[in-house]
């Protein structure tokens, strides 16, 4: 062998593993480019930025399961005119009503057709996720434990579900309502599944009230309506929304008078005089329905969602910017000018109450399927 070609050799088995270092070297500099690229990424300021480049230009839509001027109406209203400054990329945020069969409807769209990429939100009534638990009525398309929850705006601890009737109505005390024989009260409500239908039939398995229901009304403007011009005597609605819309009706000298709280633990401070539903329960196996039945009001009595499924990251956002929201002080003071109760509730919380409720024993969810299918209890 000559010297050029033995130094050629020796040159190549020296070169060669330099190079498969370089390689090497630069294999795992690639690696350790990409893992410190995917950390960045997933900082909180990127998935925030993400979020922003998302929401940023778009309209957030909140869904009402009920028509205009009522109280969920009022609420949904509310929280629109302050969500979008707490969102990343500051959406326009807009209302849409979609009332029929007591938000079922509305509760439907949402969990199935609504968009899942977190434009979409929507409130409920109180009654859907009591009603997607129990699993009875064909028309329920949804499962509650798989909403993406925001929270509620209200616990009801400073508000009540009253039973509200005419002064010129033939009963005129708990008393005359209980009286064997008696004369009927004839109340208006929006549709079964709806807290309006099914808390006048709580009051009269769980309180011996004499009561018939007249269903079927668009929303709550039309039962007013139906209470004005007498075609029914009366109905059951949150105090906030009364005060909100008829306040007139809570005065001493109004056409209009209060019999039960139902979803207080306490009287209301503001009405000493009316008594609650769990004093006037005719035992303590109705005390307990009475108990259960009002969960829903003292836990999500105004309950937001989003549809199941949407991207974690908006989420998050969205539970973020519907607390900080409820605590705005211009939200706040406007809350108070339209006289409606807030006490907010967080996603976490009423997820929890959505626990309980499974959880509750099997007597009390068999009244309450018998109760959403329209049966009487014996």
């Amino acid at each position: 062998m000559t010297v050029a070609r033995l130094s050629i050799s020796v040159l190549a088995r020296t070169v060669s593993p330099l190079v498969e270092l370089v390689k090497t070297f630069r294999t795992l500099l690639a690696a350790a480019a990409a893992v410190f690229a995917a950390a960045i990424l997933t900082r909180p300021e990127a998935r925030a930025d993400s979020v922003a480049d998302f929401y940023r230009g778009k309209e957030l839509t909140v869904i009402v399961g009920y028509g205009p001027g009522g109280g969920y109406d009022v609420f949904a209203r509310l929280l629109a005119r302050h969500l979008g400054k707490y969102m990343p990329g500051n959406p326009n945020v807009m209302v849409q009503n979609m009332p029929g069969a007591g938000s079922l409807r509305a509760t439907n769209y949402l969990y199935n057709l609504a968009p899942k990429d977190g434009t979409t939100i929507g409130v409920l009534a109180r009654d859907m996720p009591l009603l997607g638990l129990l699993d009875e009525n064909p028309a329920v398309q949804f499962d509650p434990r798989r909403f993406t929850w925001l929270g509620s705006s209200s616990n009801f601890s400073n508000d009540a579900y009253v039973l509200i009737v005419r002064k010129d109505a033939p009963v005129k005390s708990i008393e005359d309502a209980r009286r064997p024989g008696g004369p009927d009260l004839l109340l208006g409500g929006t549709a079964e599944g709806a807290t309006g239908g099914d808390v006048p039939k709580i009051l009269r398995d769980a309180l011996g009230l004499h009561i018939k229901q007249v269903l079927g009304y668009r929303d709550t403007a039309a039962i007013f309506l139906a209470m004005e011009r007498g075609e029914v005597m009366g109905r059951t609605i949150d105090l906030s929304g009364t005060r909100s819309t008829r306040p007139g009706w809570l005065k001493p000298d109004s056409d209009f008078r209060l019999l039960v709280a139902f979803g207080r633990r306490t009287r209301h401070p503001d009405f000493p005089d009316v008594p609650t539903a769990r004093e006037l329960a005719t035992s303590d196996a109705n005390r307990a329905l009475i108990e259960f039945t009002e969960m829903p009001l003292l836990t999500m009595a105004r309950p937001f969602a989003a549809p199941p499924g949407i991207p974690a990251d908006r989420a998050a956002a969205l539970r973020t910017a519907f607390m900080a929201a409820h605590r705005d002080p211009q939200y706040i003071a406007e809350a108070a000018t339209v006289g409606v109760e807030v006490s907010p509730v967080s996603a976490d919380e009423l997820t929890r109450s959505l626990d309980r409720m499974a959880a509750a024993p099997p007597q009390i969810l068999d009244y309450a399927r018998k109760l959403l299918a329209g049966e009487k209890r014996n």
